[in-house]
């Protein structure tokens, strides 16, 4: 009951009186757990699955503004790995509306609901894939956190967990280069623990990277946060904003 009611007072103040009025519509209902929705300063309207992470995301980005910050320069290039269904790649593209993103999502069902989430913005290409440490295919494992826990795994890290497909792994200075990008105005990764993987050996791209905003799970894989921070250390400035980290030059 505690926690039922606290769901309810979570999409209260994330979704007002609209929000009550899906999630009930969810549970009596499944079939209409999503919901399309406007926000004042998003130009077009978007999808959340009700009843899912989608609306917790969606109060981290939109009510609690977890990715705003003021960049040194105007950002003309942003990749959003680990995009989900691209919330923050609608936040990044309607605040700065002249940057060209890249948004990335190996998860079959999250990335159907990413392309229609952005459909509407030509400045967006999406990329099915998995952010790696190497080009080679890996599979998209469910550990049974949710839509927005899927995790990604090679080798010796299919034999515990249950892969659900096969996707493509893609070094970033592979994505960079496909995408003919130069340099990175903004990066934001996050990945479910395949950080400790892509920042073993990141120095063909990490240069070329302006701000880098990682969401760390050393809670998931030991070793995320020493490879993270071995890998970054020639940063100038850092700081922790909401569950991210911000790393800037």
């Amino acid at each position: 009951m505690r926690h039922l009611l606290r769901t309810f007072q979570q999409y209260y103040r994330t979704l007002g009186p609209k929000g009550i009025v899906y999630l009930l519509q969810a549970y009596a209902f499944p079939s209409s757990a999503m919901r399309q929705i406007y926000h004042p300063d998003i130009k077009h309207s978007f999808y959340l699955r009700i009843g899912s992470a989608d609306v917790l995301t969606y109060r981290q980005i939109f009510v609690d503004e977890e990715y705003a910050f003021e960049p040194s320069r105007t950002p003309r290039s942003i990749i959003d790995a680990g995009a989900n269904i691209g919330l923050a790649t609608l936040y990044f593209a309607n605040r700065f509306p002249d940057a060209s993103i890249i948004s990335v999502e190996p998860e079959g069902h999250n990335y159907r609901l990413l392309e229609k989430n952005v459909s509407a913005y030509p400045q967006i290409k999406t990329v099915q894939a998995a952010i790696w440490k190497d080009n080679e295919e890996i599979s998209v494992i469910d550990p049974g956190l949710g839509e927005w826990g899927y995790q990604t795994a090679a080798g010796e890290g299919l034999l515990t967990s249950p892969s659900r497909h096969a996707v493509q792994g893609l070094t970033i200075d592979r994505l960079m280069a496909d995408h003919g990008i130069d340099f990175v105005d903004i990066l934001k990764i996050d990945i479910e623990g395949a950080e400790k993987e892509v920042f073993e050996n990141p120095f063909l791209w990490i240069d070329r990277v302006g701000v880098l905003i990682i969401e760390l799970h050393e809670h998931l894989k030991i070793g995320c946060n020493r490879n993270f921070y071995n890998a970054t250390n020639h940063f100038s400035s850092e700081w922790l904003q909401g569950e991210n980290v911000f790393l800037t030059r």
